[in-house]
């Protein structure tokens, strides 16, 4: 018994006199390995698994941060130029582009809509670009692929793509984005923008009809080289062409998207093996790009791990001359060579509150701010303006926020014979509720006061969003005081009884009118979210009820016109008032036409407007036309107008203070850390309380003190 108390002891002491650091060698609670102490790692968290890293598939925010940082679009957006910039990314030079009337002769600037019959935009690759390291690409001696011929006892052994022992590299070649462009048509991939470029793309849909065709005859994989598409074309090795029917400036913007960017022929082949897919061997699990980084482990239940691309070509950090961001002078390129992060670690954190606590003891680099520590970590000034606290002040954390080029909203069913419709008592129906549900109150409870309210559907930062007088929506607003004050409840019960329901009476029952918002439940503050909407449109005298589905049921209701009023929001896929405005035009309703115009509004005259505008160049004409269009929509109220969020986001000490950028998704190259800082500071953060360790080992010592000595005296008493 007293050699275990020694024992123990001993224990005790030494962890106490090792000072702080663990069995690792750094603090005790530190989640990492010693390997990954000192070294060039971003860490980070996601909080929900990835579904599709194929580009071809991918269009979620969660899936953004991983395919950016692997695939290589030909643009991308300026990493510090405001407002922001498309760039070459694998180009030499901005795409080319040609006007053709419908003889096919060239026509020179300006030309109207009219005139043009098709467009070519000619790309030009920058040589010497190359994929990194995959089995799709590795070949034997004699020059054939290895691994494009299995077995199914082959394919049967290998559980990841560490099961195929070699890799191999080429390069970048024009077929493999005309490639890329073809699998949107890929009946088996899915695009969610097929139906969208079917429209402007020559030869598109018929090369989906083609491709459909051919899968209704045969399981077998499907071979893209031997299907033409006349709207992408290859002129010579690093030369391709896009054809498009008709003017579209905005295309440009969809070619700095994932849609876009290359993927050989050789992964094709290689992934459609039958019994590859089984073993989740495809696109969507190992991705195969020429970006700066490669994905070499993908664990969705524990972590994702980018490491460098050994084949990536390299960059230099981005430069402006006297390029001042809000935080001052820009980012320092102590590292001028991209990327400048070895590697990124994303840890699966489905909880914010571990997330929050990891964050502040230095085991993630940057975080949102968890609702439970909003207060710890931000304050107002008298002027209303977000800023960090002292205490975070104090460990060299910083805030950053950005208005996010997006918008969340409340939509009435355009279709509804109660709410929808451009009536007259329709209309004062939804302009009342536009004033009575109080959108300062709701960023303020459910969003501590991350937002700006809504005016109208263009964010800020959008070419025709006006700020000030000029900027208020007159439905809902009044200017006052140099600032937007909303109407007083009275106007809104004016309103109501002038649309036929006086202090929210229902003529046709004699009762409170009853409406029903369809929205999905997630978190624990969304009981308390649709309580506070119950309460505000109860300020009218109307009942709401709400219906609380799962998201694929809730979409279900929305798609088929089901829903009466409904949640919705939208981030911008590009900075372009098209981007927004879109989702009001009647020919994308969802309904009837599976478009992103949820509410199913249609108004001619906006519609005839959306075309002139969509064509336009930004300037004065095209902010007449735009400010006609937000007029048009305010009045008819098709949306309670919601709010833009915005983003808060913490960085450490260590990590470079860069200006955020909410339009490009492949930023993690240009970010630079110092992980010797980072040592440093998780050390002093992580220090333990010694006097505990003294305290449990004193206490152990007597308690077993205690025992020893009453069975020794046990002992004694039983001898005689």
């Amino acid at each position: 018994m007293l050699r275990r108390v020694l024992a123990l002891c001993g224990v005790l002491l030494s962890a106490l006199f090792c000072g702080s650091s663990g069995a690792n060698g750094g603090p005790w609670n530190a989640p990492y390995p010693l390997s990954d102490r000192g070294r060039s790692v971003l860490f980070s968290t996601f909080q929900t698994s990835p579904r599709h890293l194929d580009p071809v598939s991918s269009y979620s925010e969660n899936e953004a941060i991983f395919t950016g940082q692997i695939y290589e679009p030909p643009l991308q957006y300026h990493y510090l130029k405001r407002p922001y910039a498309l760039v070459p990314l694998t180009l030499q030079a901005m795409p080319e582009v040609d006007y053709r009337d419908a003889t096919g002769r060239r026509l020179e600037e300006p030309v109207t809509e009219q005139a043009v019959a098709s467009v070519i935009y000619r790309l030009r690759l920058r040589p010497g670009i190359r994929y990194a390291p995959h089995p799709a690409l590795a070949r034997d001696r004699a020059g054939r692929y290895r691994y494009h011929a299995l077995t199914k006892n082959e394919i049967a052994e290998a559980d990841t793509l560490a099961g195929f022992s070699a890799t191999g590299t080429r390069e970048l070649v024009a077929a493999d984005y005309v490639h890329q462009i073809k699998r949107l048509a890929h009946p088996d991939l899915h695009s969610p923008i097929l139906g969208f470029m079917e429209r402007y793309i020559e030869g598109l849909d018929a090369l989906a009809r083609t491709l459909r065709e051919e899968r209704s005859h045969s399981t077998d994989p499907l071979d893209l080289r031997a299907f033409p598409l006349v709207g992408a074309r290859v002129i010579d090795r690093y030369t391709f062409e896009i054809v498009l029917k008709e003017r579209y400036p905005q295309f440009l913007y969809w070619l700095a998207m994932p849609f876009f960017a290359p993927v050989p022929w050789e992964a094709d082949s290689f992934y459609g093996q039958p019994g590859m897919a089984d073993r989740n061997l495809n696109l969507d699990w190992h991705p195969l790009g020429t970006g700066p980084y490669m994905l070499a482990e993908n664990n969705p239940n524990r972590r994702m791990v980018l490491v460098r691309n050994p084949e990536f070509r390299g960059e230099n950090y981005p430069s402006l001359e006297a390029q001042t961001t809000k935080r001052g002078p820009a980012p320092p390129s102590a590292e001028p060579r991209l990327p400048r992060i070895d590697e990124i670690h994303f840890m699966l954190e489905k909880e914010e509150i571990p997330e929050w606590n990891k964050f502040l003891q230095g085991y993630y680099d940057t975080s949102p701010i968890a609702p439970d520590g909003f207060e710890q970590a931000i304050r107002f000034d008298a002027q209303g303006k977000p800023e960090i606290t002292p205490e975070m002040r104090a460990k060299g954390i910083r805030l950053s926020v950005a208005t996010r080029m997006s918008i969340s909203y409340v939509g009435f069913n355009m279709l509804d014979p109660v709410v929808g419709g451009r009536g007259r008592r329709a209309r004062l129906l939804r302009q009342a509720l536009a004033i009575a549900v109080d959108t300062e109150e709701l960023i303020s409870i459910f969003g501590n006061g991350r937002g700006v309210p809504a005016q109208g559907p263009l964010p800020p930062g959008i070419f025709g969003h006006r700020t000030g007088e000029s900027g208020i929506n007159p439905v809902v607003y009044r200017w006052q005081d140099g600032r937007a004050l909303r109407r007083p409840l009275e106007e809104a019960q004016m309103l109501l009884a002038e649309a036929g329901y006086p202090d929210g009476i229902d003529p046709a029952t004699g009762k409170s009118l009853v409406l029903h918002l369809d929205a999905t439940s997630s978190g624990p503050d969304t009981k308390a979210l649709f309580g506070w909407y119950r309460k505000q449109f109860a300020r009218l005298g109307i009942d709401l009820v709400v219906r609380s589905t799962d998201y694929n049921r809730f979409q279900e209701k929305v798609q088929q016109g089901e829903a009466q009023i409904f949640t919705w929001g939208w981030n911008a896929d590009y900075p372009d008032p098209e981007n927004f405005l879109f989702l009001l035009y009647g020919p994308h309703g969802k309904t009837r036409h599976l478009g992103e115009n949820a509410a199913n509004y249609a108004n001619p005259g906006f519609d005839a407007l959306f075309h002139r505008m969509r064509t336009l160049p930004n300037g004065p004409a095209r902010q007449k036309v735009i400010d006609e269009m937000v007029s048009l929509v305010r009045l008819d109220s098709p949306w309670l107008w919601g709010f833009h969020p915005q983003a808060y986001a913490l960085e450490h000490a260590w990590m470079d203070a860069a200006e955020p950028n909410l339009m490009a998704r492949n930023t993690l190259k240009y970010r630079q850390i110092d992980p010797s800082l980072r040592v440093k500071l998780q050390a002093r953060w992580n220090e333990p309380v010694r006097a505990v360790v003294w305290g449990v080992a004193i206490g152990v010592l007597v308690l077993m003190a205690v025992v020893v000595w009453r069975v020794r005296q046990r002992a004694r008493a039983v001898a005689p």
